[in-house]
């Protein structure tokens, strides 16, 4: 018996996806989340699920960050890509932070039962499709790749980090926000510098922001 969680904030998309999910397999709980924080919370919560079903345009995402963010704090959980875009770019850095499948929202309701079965064997599941789209690159999608492998490397509390350097906030307020000292604060941004090979703040939002800026998405 498995239990799932379907975080999108659309409620008639979220309808849909627990019927698939009643359709596909025998869940023992079925959870749901109207945008990141909520998902967190629930996963803190229950402990490691066996799936999760991420919007990448819900509030608390920006782009790939929410994948990057979970996989980070919870990386024994599966997460599964749910989106309304199919850009085969968007696919690729999808598996590449993590991803144990990516499901446009257009397929069919047994397709989609279908590839919930087959991430629940402990496959990836792509579309037909794009089945391709993993191995295609180009020399500027290769770029993106490898940046998107780095920030793949930040913990959880590292990409909070990043994203509220992202906003400009000082050493003093990340401490306050995330309760921790400016020490610890420091550490996460020396952390955050070596592990996407930069050497200042300005530079670690910059192409963390090549990425998000390139994946914020439109529904």
């Amino acid at each position: 018996m498995s239990r799932i969680l379907i975080a999108d904030d659309h409620p008639m998309v979220r309808d849909a996806l627990r019927s698939a999910v009643v359709y596909s397999c025998q869940a023992s709980e079925i959870l749901e989340a109207d945008c990141l924080d909520a998902a967190i919370r629930l996963l803190e919560d229950k402990g490691d699920l066996d799936l999760v079903l991420l919007d990448l345009t819900m509030p608390g995402v920006s782009g790939l960050s929410g994948l990057l963010t979970l996989r980070g704090r919870f990386p024994a959980t599966p997460v599964v890509v749910v989106s309304a875009h199919d850009d085969r770019r968007l696919v690729r850095e999808a598996i590449e932070c993590g991803a144990s499948g990516f499901i446009p929202k257009s397929t069919p309701r047994d397709a989609i039962a279908g590839a919930l079965r087959q991430v629940l064997q402990g496959e990836i599941y792509l579309p037909p499709q794009l089945a391709g789209a993993v191995e295609e690159e180009s020399p500027e999608d290769e770029e993106t790749a490898d940046i998107v492998r780095r920030l793949a490397t930040l913990t959880a509390q590292q990409m909070r980090v990043l994203e509220m350097l992202g906003t400009g906030k000082l050493n003093k307020e990340i401490a306050f926000e995330l309760r921790i000292t400016e020490t610890t604060v420091k550490a996460h941004v020396s952390a955050i510098l070596q592990k996407l090979k930069v050497y200042s703040r300005t530079q670690a939002v910059v192409i963390a922001n090549r990425v998000m800026e390139k994946n914020r998405l439109v529904r």
